[in-house]
């Protein structure tokens, strides 16, 4: 959310591809360490011999088959020498047998000939049925029986077979014939590179991402299996596909999936919870009139004296009615003053509600500024259930009362940002400051939004204004501390959070920032030092959490071993127990699950955990985090899957 907090600082978004390495889960960023150095242009690369690889223009050879069998009309006596058999010894049963099979290799061999020869011709269907000759030849000798089961020299050459038919019916578009190939052969040999390639191309050109992403986590899994050792002791390894092409099909799936999500996010938003206590906050002392706000509040009696005063009102007149408006206006000012959100916003909604019913009767009975503060209460409450039309609708409202309130236009401007509506929350920005230059307000929240567009010089030319007015305003002193960071500017960034420190050393913020500096350095240990003392300051503030995670998973253990994953992720669990709603904490959480998971159902598990934290998710951005890690991580398991793997686990 854009006004209630700041979004992960770059340093924690290269934590994250780190953490991600780490755990050798995430496909498109631990196996990033560089592209494919040598393109294979056509399939004829794939294509080899029958008894010679590399042969020009050759379909693919058959690894390991039948060779033609040697006269059995000798045998080997002890002394090495070879004796031809006796005239009274009887023939062995199986001599047969292999006679048969020394004529069907022969005539498999004229076939498979005869397809390659078809193949340099490009006649790719005629192709097709050679080699369909020959596997039929092997079906209708051996078909499933243990001929087959037993002979792997004949099972490797119909495997081989079905290969070249299925390149054939590729290069002729017989797309579905050349993929039912292609599962053939996985069937018999799941590790089978060529064909699961051959299915990702296909797939692809069918428009079918889904399930060619599929193919491309079983690839990249069994090559991880494959190089599992070399990949630990860090060595550069070339991956089976490319960065670029996992980006390319996710990029394909992700708009569709974000869509249907915020379709969902948008028809449950009325019953959407509030955010944590740190986020209300967050987003309430952003505003400089909230120290007036708090003051009133405290001033109104407490909750029992209101709660009394309340009862006294169950007429239906309308001056009754406006009684008891003012009444649940002060009451949920009171709990919000308690820090008991969900009940403040029930009676600003309460009283919002016999407005409605009322009419003007009631508005007009309402005292002073009452009606305005109630429409401004329910729009930031229904701000932050982001139910962004109905905040929009009361905030509107409430500045045809007030048309020169700075403070209404910049709440606006907000549910602009959050609706991703940028250039209307810069005019809305500018009509404030047209209005006061001096409005802190609107120079704090536009430095955010500019720091959200990557206009790091335009935030800190608002950031250093709004300090000259207010040099005791914290949030700003952090802001620029971010900025600074950014701009690589570590020295001015130290000096920027001693202010901030100076001015509430309890702040949790401020030691969380520190830490994040601290980390941008390299300095973990000391990081981990700032998370936790930001954690004791506040218990209920996520961040520190999920940075101190970070930190743990980017420091070896006291042994000199790998990273202390328990603790990450018990942190992580944590962030998420405070603030069901910080979704970096699910991303995190998820991948270090996934890495650590004994068994597949465990890793189908992080799909639950992925589930929920999309249950909280308002943005696009949001979304597209976690929507990503948990189309990989279905598919990742599907992949494994269909490999026959008992766990994604790379340990």
């Amino acid at each position: 959310q854009n006004m209630t907090g700041r979004s992960l600082t770059q340093t924690q978004i290269a934590l994250s591809a780190l953490a991600v390495a780490l755990t050798g889960v995430v496909l498109w960023q631990a196996l990033k360490r560089r592209e494919q150095a040598n393109k294979s242009s056509a399939e004829e690369k794939d294509l080899h011999s029958t008894r010679t690889r590399g042969a020009d223009n050759a379909v693919d050879g058959m690894t390991g088959g039948l060779s033609t069998p040697k006269a059995s009309s000798s045998s080997s006596s002890s002394s090495g020498k070879t004796t031809p058999a006796s005239a009274g010894e009887k023939t062995p049963l199986h001599s047969n047998a292999r006679s048969q099979q020394t004529k069907d290799h022969l005539k498999i061999e004229e076939i498979d000939r005869r397809g390659k020869s078809l193949f340099k011709e490009k006649k790719f269907a005629e192709a097709a049925e050679a080699f369909t000759e020959a596997i039929d030849l092997i079906d209708e000798q051996y078909g499933d029986g243990p001929e087959m089961d037993l002979n792997v020299g004949l099972s490797r050459q119909l495997i081989t077979l079905m290969n070249n038919r299925s390149a054939m019916y590729e290069k002729g578009k017989m797309y579905d014939l050349a993929l039912s190939d292609c599962d053939a052969i996985l069937a018999r040999q799941p590790s089978h590179q060529k064909a699961r390639n051959r299915r990702l191309r296909i797939l692809e050109s069918q428009n079918r991402y889904r399930d060619a992403i599929v193919e491309v986590c079983a690839l990249q899994l069994q090559f991880m299996q494959e190089n599992r050792d070399k990949l630990r002791m860090g060595i550069p390894l070339t991956p089976p596909v490319s960065q670029n092409k996992i980006e390319e099909l996710m990029g394909h799936i992700l708009p569709e999936e974000i869509e249907k999500c915020l379709a969902k996010v948008k028809a449950e938003q009325k019953k959407r919870p509030l955010p944590s206590k740190h986020t209300i906050l967050q987003l309430l002392q952003s505003f400089s009139g909230y120290s007036a706000w708090m003051a009133q509040a405290a001033k109104s009696g407490s909750v029992s004296s209101l709660t009394g005063d309340l009862d006294k009102f169950q007429g239906d007149t309308a001056d009754a009615k406006a009684e008891k408006v003012g009444i649940l206006l002060a009451r949920g000012r009171r709990y919000a003053y308690d820090q008991t959100f969900e009940k403040a916003s029930a009676d600003f909604e309460a009283a919002m509600s016999i407005v409605e019913d009322g009419g003007n009767d009631v508005v007009q009975r309402l005292e002073g500024d009452s009606h305005a503060r109630l429409l401004e209460w329910v729009g930031m409450s229904r701000h932050l259930r982001y139910d962004l039309d109905g905040a929009l609708q009361c905030y509107e409202a409430c500045a045809d009362l007030e048309p020169t309130n700075t403070e209404l236009l910049v709440k606006r401007a907000g549910v602009k940002m959050d609706a991703g509506k940028h250039d209307d929350a810069l005019q809305l920005f500018e009509s404030a400051l047209g209005m006061d230059p001096d409005a802190v307000d609107a120079l704090l929240h536009r430095a955010n939004l500019n720091m959200l567009l990557a206009k790091p010089a335009e935030a800190k030319a608002d950031l250093s204004r709004l300090l000259d007015l207010r040099p005791d305003h914290l949030l700003a002193r952090l802001r620029l501390a971010t900025v600074l960071v950014n701009e690589g500017d570590l020295d001015e960034a130290k000096r920027c959070l001693d202010l901030a420190e100076d001015i509430d050393p309890n702040s949790s913020e401020v030691h969380s920032y520190r830490g994040e500096m601290l980390f941008a350095q390299g300095n973990f240990a000391d990081a981990r030092a700032k998370f936790d003392k930001a954690i004791a300051c506040e218990t209920g503030n996520p961040t520190p959490y999920v940075n101190a995670a970070l930190a743990v998973m980017n420091t070896a253990s006291t042994t000199g071993g790998p990273p202390d994953v328990a603790d990450a992720i018990s942190l992580l669990e944590k962030a998420i127990a405070v603030d069901p709603q910080f979704h970096a904490a699910y991303v995190h959480l998820g991948q270090l699950k996934l890495s650590m998971a004994t068994d597949l159902q465990t890793a189908r598990e992080v799909v639950a955990l992925y589930d929920k934290g999309l249950e909280f998710c308002r943005t696009a951005e949001e979304l597209k985090d976690i929507v990503s890690m948990r189309l990989l991580t279905l598919a990742q398991v599907d992949a494994a899957s269909l490999l026959k793997m008992e766990t994604l686990s790379m340990q």
